[in-house]
């Protein structure tokens, strides 16, 4: 399944369109998963607070910001990048001063200072209390809602725990209050509800998980807006409250998000994902029980250390078999400071990617057969945007940036927010195409 989330996203995506520099201008380049696009918000939100002007482009501002994520090697070199793009602005004279910001700086600070002098500030994460200075940057008619942050998991292979720390969840009240806002604002369609593990939400609160107690008063709080869509959902933690609550409400997606990283017991026991595949297996079988015609969207890892190509072969068959209509695949990044850093039987990089090649292939082919079932039938799209003569759009099984896109030709003009029946008339591998029905 494409996935969109290690691309820039943000009013300043371009960094070298000629535009006239204002003073006390601010521009941003928001880097990595929503996360760190709501904290992007958070930022823009309290300078605009403090009278600075947002640019559209950073080239057209005379401060430049990256908030940069460092989750693995991938994005670190595409923060490094970034980085370095607006070292040369600086150098041309067309950026005053650069602010570097998020993962990377919380992680390497120290280094990154000794390496690039020419950065005026680095500022590591921020806190979560945060919601009322935010300034979108989303598309108008939909917005991330951030609950929590860190995590409080321990898997092996993950260094989020030391960049963000523990969990800890945003108290219900700020979270409501934040709902509101989004609900009376005109326009608005959507609310994507995210966290490193939304299903620990309140753990750390509350003593146990309240992701189902939130998500009845996020609905009770929002009757304007149609979709409500949950994203990170731990698989231990996923309760029957939780499901049901998917199942009878008309307004919450039916599309779980459902990392599972692996099936075979040996790497999940390397991982410390404190599940096994037969767990795993009947989780996946009984959300299907409780909601006809959920789409499941998961994430796997290949060439974990040691990875066999049994275990591998494992993987896939199980994919094969189970058939998410929805999978983000990637290959094992070794990270300093976690536990699976010093594993050993690390596995050559080309491997990595040959396995990861393999279930792509293998995904893509579900994924067509997954759309041909859409072929002829009528479904309600949210309209993001117009390309040409047609929109974009995407039912609720497509989350934003990650997953597909639905084609809409329409004789009536459409705008970003509007929902609209769709007859679908093609179907590609990732994608959609139908008629708007009058």
């Amino acid at each position: 399944m494409k996935d969109k989330a290690k691309t820039s996203v943000g009013p300043s995506a371009s960094l070298r369109t000629n535009n006239i520099i204002k003073k006390n201008t601010i521009g941003i380049l928001s880097l990595g998963c929503p996360r760190n696009l709501v904290d992007s918000e958070t930022i823009l939100g309290r300078l605009s607070s403090k009278g600075y002007s947002i640019a559209e482009n950073i080239s057209a501002a005379e401060i430049g910001i990256v908030n940069t994520c460092a989750f693995i090697e991938e994005a670190r070199r595409e923060s490094i990048d970034a980085i370095l793009d607006l070292v040369e602005l600086k150098k041309e004279g067309r950026l005053k001063k650069i602010i570097v910001c998020g993962c990377l700086p919380q992680r390497y600070k120290s280094r990154l200072k000794k390496e690039l002098p020419e950065v005026d500030a680095f500022m590591g994460k921020l806190s979560l209390n945060h919601q009322s200075w935010r300034f979108p940057i989303t598309p108008r008619h939909y917005a991330y809602l951030k609950i929590c942050e860190g995590c409080i998991n321990q898997c092996s292979f993950c260094v989020i725990p030391k960049i963000k720390g523990r969990l800890c969840s945003l108290d219900m009240d700020a979270v409501i209050s934040q709902v509101k806002k989004f609900n009376a604002h005109e326009g608005f369609s959507e609310i994507n509800i995210i966290g490193q593990d939304t299903s620990g939400y309140g753990m750390d609160l509350y003593t146990r998980p309240k992701l189902s107690t939130l998500l009845k008063e996020v609905l009770k709080n929002s009757p304007a807006i149609n979709w409500v869509r949950l994203l990170y959902l731990y698989p231990g933690r996923v309760t029957d409250d939780l499901l049901k609550l998917i199942r009878d409400s008309s307004r919450v997606c039916r599309y779980i998000d459902l990392p599972i990283q692996h099936i075979n017991d040996r790497i999940l026991k390397l991982m410390n994902r404190n599940t096994t595949r037969k767990e795993i297996a009947a989780l996946v079988e009984k959300i299907r029980k409780f909601i006809p015609g959920v789409f499941l969207r998961s994430s796997v890892i290949t060439g974990f250390p040691s990875e066999t190509e049994k275990e591998f072969k494992e993987l896939l068959d199980f994919l094969r078999e189970v058939k998410f209509e929805r999978l983000g695949a990637f290959s094992y990044s070794r990270e300093e400071g976690t536990a699976a850093y010093d594993f050993k039987g690390h596995l050559p990089q080309e491997l990595k990617i040959e396995r990861l090649n393999r279930i792509m292939s293998m995904q893509q082919k579900i994924s067509q057969e997954v759309n041909n079932r859409f072929l002829g039938r009528v479904i309600d799209v949210l309209i993001d945007e117009q390309e040409g003569d047609a929109y974009l759009g995407r039912s609720e099984y497509d989350a934003p940036e990650v997953d597909g896109s639905v084609f809409v030709r329409s004789k009536k003009r459409l705008k970003p927010g509007d929902f609209v029946k769709v007859k679908i008339t093609d179907t590609l591998e990732y994608d959609l195409a139908g008629e708007a029905v009058e």
